[in-house]
């Protein structure tokens, strides 16, 4: 392995070999400021459920929300992702050494001035303390073992680096802390490891295998919620596959020229200079014998905390969680997914319970009184998925019930990655205003009986484009293909009067379309494509709708219906548009302006009074004059008689 090297008081120049010299006073302040920021994590954790409930207070700015959003987990992977930039160019260092040992220390040189410059050493070394420490704290944390077997790799990988890295580290950077030494270069750990003891080659080779495996399944778990990784997944495979095999053959091939260089007084003399046998026993009694002893007392601690904790919420009782069809008792201070993983619930969790994917959370059926206010983390991942306006909707993950509660999960249990990675938000339900739009091709049943399927496929689908075209420009949104038809959706995000004007327009545009469309293929069809169109507005249900991976986004209530019979009712009144009275009023368009009529919608007991409209291209005309109140045009919309 490459030595490390560290420095808190100065950094090298090229070619130099500057000791790495830390005096008892300033290892002291490190080990304090470590220890003080580790503690502010763990009491921010701890007290997390005591944050107000941003979702009932004012709007906060986004930096906000996302320095709230940080949590004990993101800390970890930040402290993660700076060792794995510097395990990343150590191992690239070894790969070099396929090229040849001179390229090796050329590159060593400009690592050992990077990574010794005092604020990134500063934070390299604080990042590996606070990155072992919350892993001792995960490990107390979780409630349960029932590991996958990539989480169990990574957790036996991770508290094995520490024992297997022991003997390196002493060897390269405890020589300096405790004896002055002068960091060796390239030469003399790989002769030492390849000549002198060469059982030390194989440990290496595990370390390095053991470290790069560990730090790619925690890298996996992250990436693989990100949007991006599904083109970017085989390149980063292909790197984490490559790198540690270069790393290895690298290395073998460095030690290999060292060896026959060692065979050379002069440059033995002036480039290895091994410890002296005193100074190695010293070393290797930390490293070898105190050092893990020292280790394994902390993981049975950490497991001793466990059973005390576990024999004081025994003390505390129990409450009762309730899920659909099933009951189960657990003790006070699980959470929700804690539960449900300790009793075999299924329950949806992507990141596994790490607060990032959001596809663990649940609606509270139950009294919520009684419940902690989300930390800022929940809060965070609530807000970026569009849930946090629902107090109803909590985190499985994050929930800590201390009363009894019953839930419904949100999704279903086998969601997976792709779920999340193609999905931002997902519609749980509400009920909003909303224009419905039906539009619906006439004579494609008989246009098909005297044409070849294609023939009949592409002109279907040039009418969609067009009259979905038209939809989109107006500002409305595509929700549904049926057939020959589709159901356009208005007021998603905007407020009913202009989800209504923006209906009444599309169904301008629709026209306009149309006619170009029936321009161009004039030759080919012997009568124009006809259509229909059926506007109204109402209160509705709005949100995903299915079964497992075939979920739709759509609405659902009677305006909907209503708006699927008005457009049928076009061929019976021989006219392409028929708008709800609810609409063209909302649309501040005066009742003068258009003829109205009242019509039986199957279903209803009542009429209802609409305006039907011959030709839809002079909707345009309704905001053009209201645009010029003085004109006294009249647009061709008028009321007609049924056929």
């Amino acid at each position: 392995m490459v030595p490390s090297y560290c420095s808190l008081s100065r950094f090298p120049t090229p070619g130099s070999s500057v000791g790495c010299k830390i005096d008892f006073l300033t290892l002291v302040i490190l080990v304090s400021l470590i220890i003080r920021q580790t503690a502010r994590i763990f009491g921010m954790s701890l007290q997390a459920t005591t944050i107000i409930d941003v979702r009932n207070a004012a709007e906060p700015s986004a930096v906000l929300r996302w320095l709230r959003g940080i949590g004990v987990r993101q800390v970890r992977l930040v402290c993660g992702l700076i060792m794995f930039s510097y395990i990343f160019s150590h191992f690239f260092n070894h790969a070099l050494g396929n090229i040849s040992y001179a390229t090796m220390e050329a590159w060593l040189r400009f690592h050992v001035w990077w990574w010794r410059i005092p604020v990134i050493n500063f934070i390299l070394y604080a990042a590996v303390t606070t990155h072992f420490l919350l892993g001792l704290w995960a490990l107390y944390q979780r409630r349960h073992f029932r590991y996958t077997i990539v989480e169990i790799t990574q957790l036996i990988f991770g508290l094995s680096i520490p024992l297997l890295i022991a003997s390196h580290f002493g060897i390269v950077r405890m020589g300096g802390l405790l004896f002055g030494r002068d960091p060796p270069n390239y030469a003399a750990p790989l002769l030492a490891y390849w000549v002198t003891r060469p059982y030390m080659m194989s440990v290496q080779f595990i370390l390095l295998t053991v470290a790069w495996i560990h730090a790619c399944i925690g890298l996996y778990f992250w990436l693989r919620l990100k949007p991006f990784y599904r083109w970017a997944g085989p390149f980063l495979l292909a790197i984490a596959v490559l790198l540690p095999p270069l790393a290895m053959t690298g290395t073998h091939r460095g030690a290999h020229e060292v060896t026959e260089m060692a065979a050379q007084p002069p440059w033995r003399a002036a480039n290895i200079k091994p410890t002296p046998p005193a100074q190695r026993a010293a070393i290797e009694n930390i490293t070898l014998f105190y050092f893990p002893i020292a280790y394994g007392a902390a993981i049975l601690l950490v497991f001793a905390a466990r059973g005390v904790r576990g024999l004081v919420e025994s003390r505390r009782g129990s409450i009762t969680v309730s899920y659909p069809g099933r009951k189960v008792r657990t003790p006070k201070g699980l959470t929700i997914l804690e539960t449900s993983m300790r009793y075999n619930v299924p329950h949806a969790s992507v990141c596994g319970g790490k607060a990032r994917c959001s596809t663990c959370r649940v609606r509270v059926i139950s009294d919520r009184t009684a419940l902690p206010p989300p930390s800022g983390r929940e809060s965070f991942v609530l807000a970026r998925v569009g849930t946090s306006a629902n107090p109803a909707i909590r985190l499985a993950c994050q929930l800590r019930p201390k009363a009894d509660v019953a839930v419904i999960p949100v999704l279903p249990a086998n969601v997976g990655a792709d779920f999340v990675r193609n999905r931002h938000r997902v519609n749980i339900g509400e009920e909003r205003y909303i224009v419905s739009m039906f539009i619906d091709m006439r004579g494609s049943t008989k246009l098909a009986e005297t044409r070849l399927p294609f023939d009949t496929v592409f002109l279907i689908n040039r009418f969609l484009e067009a009259a979905s075209q038209a939809v989109v420009d107006a500002g409305g949104q595509l929700n549904q293909f049926v057939g020959d038809g589709l159901l356009a959706l208005f007021g998603l995000d905007t407020d009913p009067s202009i989800a209504c004007r923006q209906a009444i327009r599309a169904a301008a545009l629709v026209a306009s379309n149309v006619e170009y469309l029936n321009h161009e293929f004039a030759s080919e069809l012997e009568q124009r494509i006809q259509f229909g169109i059926g506007i109204h507005g109402g209160d509705v249900i709005i949100g995903d709708i299915g079964f497992r991976d075939h979920t739709v986004f759509t609405a659902l209530g009677d305006p909907v219906n209503v708006a699927a019979r008005l457009q049928d009712l076009t061929k019976a009144y021989s006219c392409t548009v028929i708008i709800s009275e609810e609409v063209y009023q909302r649309a501040g368009i005066p009742p003068e302006r258009l003829a109205r009529t009242e019509v039986s919608i199957r279903g209803r007991d009542q009429a209802m009074t609409v305006c039907t409209v011959v030709d839809a291209n002079a909707l345009v005309s309704l905001f053009d004059d209201q645009a010029e109140p003085g004109t006294g045009a009249q647009p061709n919309v008028s009321a007609c008689d049924p056929a």
